[in-house]
């Protein structure tokens, strides 16, 4: 089984007034069950996390609520939103870093998501003390519809690697445009 990061630590409280931010699919339910969720990442019966990003230009969450799109930018809270969990005592590092790696790869079937010879150098070198303060406004994302503006969180990514080339560095310094 898998989850999406946002519903580990957002609930239908989070909603308020009908806060499009927050229009996911499936929909944030109680306090509670986002409790069971944790516990059950936490337990092993859900083994993987994914982002679910999806990024939305301004237009498409200025709707009434049910009529916004649904989902949220989330590739660039990932991270940030596992540590989150590491740091509440939910998970341990090693499993909010499989839980986003090696647990997903392995459900897909592909042989990835580990460090080895002659493995792919995919690779994410991060600051798991670095706090950041999220700023919808400067997502990297097509989109910036993300609940978690100005949710201060700690991992910061220094490095990413594909396949041993240096893709992403410090916000963004070194971004590189053909990803294999």
């Amino acid at each position: 089984a898998a989850v999406s990061a946002p519903p580990l630590h957002l609930s239908e409280k989070d909603i308020g007034e009908f806060d499009t931010r927050c229009h996911v699919l499936p929909p944030l339910r109680s306090i509670a069950d986002r409790d069971a969720l944790r516990q059950g990442l936490a337990d092993g019966v859900i083994q993987a996390v994914c982002s679910d990003h999806q990024p939305h230009g301004t237009d498409a969450k200025l709707a009434p609520f049910s009529e916004s799109a649904p989902g949220i930018a989330g590739l660039e809270t990932l991270l940030s939103l596992m540590l989150r969990l590491v740091n509440e005592g939910v998970l341990t590092l090693p499993q909010a870093i499989a839980a986003v790696t090696s647990k997903p790869a392995k459900i897909l079937g592909i042989d990835v998501g580990q460090l080895g010879v002659g493995a792919p150098a995919d690779i994410c070198v991060f600051d798991p003390d670095g706090e950041r303060c999220i700023d919808a406004q400067n997502l990297q994302s097509n989109g910036t519809n993300t609940p978690f503006d100005g949710w201060t969180l700690c991992g910061t990514v220094r490095w990413t690697l594909v396949a041993g080339k240096i893709v992403y560095q410090n916000n963004n310094e070194n971004l590189v445009d053909d990803i294999p």
